[in-house]
């Protein structure tokens, strides 16, 4: 039997940019045929029409769900369709596309073949290629990165960011629930608890190209994340389940 794996796109207010996408998506999964792809749209809090649309393209293809929030927050959206889902590897990515689609099946099989609980994008390895990004985004996605390494030392990965990645069934069950951040910080938090755990992650190298059009709003999304590391390391946190437990 395939390995079923769930690719989340969650989306706020990409009424443009959301077809495209899919249909990317899917014409890509058609000549990757030894995994069961199902893909869910998973809208936090949108306005225009994604929604609608979403829907519509569901009618298109019969491996395509909608999931939908009215509360925002990037994190709320995946901790819902996360935990929710019965596939084997669980995954999200960015709905424009920066990640280019060729890390798909290697970040797939690090999980599925390989034995890892987390599998993640990075732009900060060898063999990794990033395109037209802005002098901002690199320094403050660099000095984050340090940060984290500074905060806490015994962190092995090197790019928490990259909105490329991917979770094996156990991580969603026992490491996904601990999460508190329903925003940005997830990835990081969902990261650092992980490891804590003695969980494997594995980075794998991509080719990455800058949206001019993106919505992130760089500065204040850095100084949630700074929040959220000084929460993590003087306020406490649960400890996850060893390794060992499962």
């Amino acid at each position: 039997m395939a390995t079923t794996v769930d690719i989340v796109i969650p989306v706020l207010n990409e009424e443009v940019a959301l077809p495209a996408c899919i249909e990317k998506l899917f014409a890509f999964t058609a000549n990757h045929t030894d995994r069961d792809w199902r893909i869910v749209v998973a809208d936090n809090g949108s306005t225009d029409r994604t929604t609608e649309i979403a829907t519509e393209l569901a009618e298109k293809y019969s491996a395509l769900s909608v999931s939908r929030l009215d509360q925002r927050g990037r994190g709320r959206a995946l901790k819902k369709v996360w935990g929710e889902s019965d596939a084997d590897v669980r995954l999200y990515m960015d709905v424009d596309l920066s990640t280019a689609l060729t890390a798909l099946p290697p970040l797939v099989a690090a999980i599925a073949d390989d034995g890892y609980e987390m599998a993640i994008g990075s732009r900060l390895i060898k063999g990794s290629e990033v395109v037209d990004r802005t002098l901002k985004r690199e320094i403050t996605s660099r000095g984050y990165n340090i940060l984290i390494h500074l905060f806490f030392p015994q962190t092995k990965f090197k790019d928490a960011q990259c909105g490329f990645k991917a979770i094996s069934r156990n991580t969603a069950e026992n490491i996904l629930p601990l999460v508190k951040d329903n925003a940005w910080f997830l990835d990081t938090e969902l990261l650092l608890l992980a490891g804590k755990a003695g969980y494997g992650i594995k980075e794998v190298p991509v080719h990455w190209e800058d949206d001019p059009d993106t919505r992130v709003k760089i500065i204040a999304t850095a100084w949630e994340d700074v929040k959220g590391l000084l929460r993590l390391r003087f306020k406490g946190r649960p400890v996850p389940p060893s390794t060992l437990d499962h």
